[in-house]
């Protein structure tokens, strides 16, 4: 029962820094329809960003500065680059924004190095949350931060670390907020009605070009703070905007583009799904064998039914992409006309 809590846990976890990232995205293309192809270099930026600031005045400065500063550039380039091209159609803006991630990518080698930087959490979010144990006798329990030794020699002790619980926080959190500002503010009505109606707005007083540039802005600032999070949990590395990156896109399809509920659903259910995968390291041969079904031997020696479900877990994500796409194109729960 532990290793099901442990790994549902992980899963959310998982699905809600999926959704951190996601969440600017959709902001983004829902408000402005520009489809961010730098938004997971925005993520990495905020991760090296917040382990520099973090390196001069500690990780909670850091987790508050990086986000701003990252959103800062993310306004820059709106101002700048993005509203140049932004006249000519979705093309333009997909190739400058594919741009921009490579020359992120560059920059961040050159100032930080092609290697992982050490990351490391503060210290109360070091080591772990809470820790199941399950005793012979007692059955399952629940022992907040850091199990006793002894307790641990004589039971079966499952820990999940701080940073994880920390960060599902802080995406709910984030949920919760934009979907408050969006539906309940005036700001958010501003914001909405500048997509759809920009003239109308324009003529109510509203500067709708500054408008898109705070929206983008607050896009790139949400994936910055979504990198501090996820770049101490995890790692730090050049690379980790491209472990991420696909996967965002995915989530955002999956969940219907502009879609701010949608993106939270996908992000949770690709997450569980793919922790799951990796933690039932099963074959389709031995779920077989297990269940009793008599296999011929020229199955039992194909390769495809030898793969375990870790093997095909990268590409468990797209393969749900794919059926979203046949059975469901507006996502599930996606309402935008095109």
């Amino acid at each position: 029962m532990e290793f099901f809590i442990i790994s549902m846990l992980n899963g959310l976890s998982y699905g809600l820094l999926l959704f951190m990232l996601s969440s600017g995205l959709t902001l983004i293309f829902s408000m402005m329809g520009v489809l961010n192809f730098a938004h997971a270099s925005f993520y990495m930026l905020g991760a090296y960003v917040g382990y520099s600031v973090a390196q001069l005045v500690g990780f909670w400065p850091g987790l508050l500065l990086a986000p701003l500063v990252v959103g800062a550039m993310g306004a820059v380039f709106e101002r700048l680059a993005l509203r140049k091209v932004h006249k000519y159609g979705h093309v333009p803006e997909l190739l400058i924004t594919f741009g921009l991630s490579y020359i992120i990518l560059e920059l961040v080698q050159l100032v930080w190095g092609r290697t992982a930087v050490e990351f490391t959490p503060p210290e109360l979010l070091q080591g772990p949350m809470f820790t199941l144990v399950n005793q012979a006798e007692a059955g399952l329990g629940l022992v907040w931060g850091v199990a006793p030794a002894e307790l641990c020699a004589a039971a079966a002790c499952s820990p999940f670390p701080a940073t994880r619980g920390f960060m599902m926080l802080v995406a709910l959190f984030m949920l919760v907020s934009l979907w408050l500002m969006l539906t309940r503010t005036r700001v958010g009505l501003v914001i909405q009605a500048a997509l759809t109606h920009p003239e109308m707005v324009e003529s109510l007083g509203h500067n709708v070009p500054r408008v898109f540039m705070m929206v983008f802005g607050a896009g790139a600032a949400l994936a910055g703070l979504g990198g501090v999070i996820g770049g101490s949990t995890f790692v730090t590395e050049p690379a980790m905007a491209a472990t991420v990156g696909s996967v965002i896109f995915v989530v955002v399809v999956v969940g219907g583009l502009g879609s701010l509920s949608g993106a939270f659903l996908a992000s949770v259910l690709i997450g569980v799904i793919q922790t799951f995968a990796v933690a039932f390291d099963y074959s389709l041969l031995t779920l077989a064998q297990q269940l009793g079904v008599e296999l011929s031997a020229a199955a039992r020696n194909n390769s495809v039914l030898k793969l375990t479900l870790s093997q095909v877990a990268p590409i468990l994500p797209y393969l749900f992409l794919v059926l979203i796409l046949i059975f469901r194109p507006k996502g599930l729960l996606g309402t935008r006309e095109e």
